[in-house]
């Protein structure tokens, strides 16, 4: 897993950080255009911290990478896509409370670690 707790992904990068982060991976879909998509990420960064060595979390320019985008039929920003093996295993559309983001990453570390 790389040593940053917040990462870029990219179309050319997606596939390989999924396969190799060794722990869970969130993607923050989000576009410079997004109002509340700059409140998420101020948040997303602070919870990439407090989860360090426990989930991934990689932020995802929306128009800067549109196959990821048209893979997952992402159609409103901010979504979170949530990975466990590369495999989605939850979505969070629009934005939320620090408190409901920091319950989804503990979900997503936790049957991760009980395996």
């Amino acid at each position: 897993m790389p040593a940053e707790s917040l990462i870029t992904v990219t179309d050319a990068t997606f596939a390989s950080t999924l396969a190799e982060a060794g722990a869970p991976v969130v993607i923050d879909v989000w576009a410079e255009w997004c109002p509340p998509c700059r409140p998420m990420a101020h948040v997303l960064g602070e919870l990439a911290e407090e989860f360090r060595g426990q989930v991934l979390i990689g932020k995802l320019d929306a128009d800067a990478n549109p196959a990821t985008v048209r893979d997952y039929r992402v159609t409103s920003m901010p979504t979170l896509l949530f990975f466990t093996g590369g495999v989605l295993t939850g979505t969070i559309v629009g934005a939320r409370p620090k408190s409901m983001l920091r319950q989804a990453l503990a979900n997503a570390v936790t049957p991760y670690v009980n395996r």
